[in-house]
């Protein structure tokens, strides 16, 4: 019997994005508490830009950003947000988006499976995702289980499950 196996990724569904970056930027628009502050969130390719005259209001936005995230069934981990800074009379936060795997997170990964995981199964690195392989399907299972458990500061999600 051949061997079952699946691709672990970290992929940023880029409409999905756009569509929580533009309620976002609704809501903050509507509420009283946000009326003639110059607040504003803005997506412009990888990063977003959330500007407010304080930095209160500033987080303030970026709750209400992420909570649109986690309303669009995606992970907050893909957002790698910097520090408030001030800029000129206002503040700013700037938000990154991280899309694929590193090398490091790989190999602590790879590490994981290899000391917790079932014994069956092998994984290895594949640019910026990581395959993983077994005979037994149950193993595989559990494979995902514990990176699902696992903490890591990137949003996995699993592809090709075959």
């Amino acid at each position: 019997m051949a061997d079952s196996s699946f691709d672990v990724v970290s992929k940023v569904d880029s409409m999905e994005v756009e569509n929580a970056v533009n309620q976002a930027r609704k809501e903050v628009e509507q509420r009283y508490d946000f009326k003639g502050v110059g607040a504003d969130v803005s997506l412009s390719g990888e990063s977003i830009m959330i500007k407010a005259n304080t930095e209160e209001r500033a987080l303030a936005i970026l709750d209400v950003l992420q909570s649109k995230f986690i309303k669009r069934g995606m992970s907050i981990k893909v957002l790698d947000t910097g520090e408030p800074y001030p800029s000129g009379k206002e503040t700013r936060i700037e938000s990154k988006l991280k899309e694929g795997i590193d090398q490091a997170t790989a190999k602590k990964l790879n590490k994981l499976i290899r000391d917790e995981g079932p014994k069956t199964v092998k994984s290895q690195i594949q640019g910026d995702e990581l395959r993983v392989s077994s005979k037994s399907r149950d193993d595989l299972q559990a494979t995902m289980a514990l990176l699902k458990g696992a903490d890591i500061d990137v949003a996995l999600q699993f592809v090709n499950y075959r």
